[in-house]
């Protein structure tokens, strides 16, 4: 039997079990209005060449010195935040440069953790663009490290 004669047995179309309702469907998330919502202060702090190391933030009041102060709503995107960073930081307005998002913030036992949350490119559109903060879990008091490359 040659390939070209060869076929897939037909597919059966996939049914939901009976008896299960169908998944949820999850309500979309209010929209925050930036006219009467006041902005939160999130610390920021961006560094070329990699992320800072987690012990730079073990001490409250000795975070790393290259810090950022930007006003924003938990709906900001990492796109928002990569074009506040850009104005602040020359290395970011490169062409090249690529942005390294990560929370820092405290665990359950009080120590810090740094999550890697996502990517962005200086001028080019990327699939992390559009996530928000509040998707990130971020929440007043983390620090958002940023690593340029």
């Amino acid at each position: 039997m040659s390939f070209a004669q060869y076929a897939p047995p037909p597919q059966r179309p996939i049914q939901p079990a009976a008896g299960l309702p169908p998944p949820p469907v999850l309500p979309a998330e209010p929209e925050i209005d930036r006219e009467k919502v006041c902005p939160m202060l999130i610390r920021v702090f961006p560094q070329f060449g990699g992320h800072h190391r987690l012990e730079d933030y073990a001490r409250r009041g000795q975070e790393p010195k290259d810090e950022v102060q930007m006003y924003t709503w938990p709906d900001a995107t990492l796109r928002e935040l990569t074009d506040l960073v850009k104005e602040v930081q020359p290395a970011a307005r490169r062409s090249t440069a690529r942005l390294e998002f990560a929370l820092v913030y405290p665990d359950k036992r009080g120590r810090n953790v740094m999550r890697v949350v996502g990517g962005t490119h200086s001028t080019r559109p990327g699939p992390d663009d559009n996530k928000t903060l509040k998707q990130l879990n971020f929440q007043t008091g983390d620090f958002l490290d940023v690593s340029i490359t």
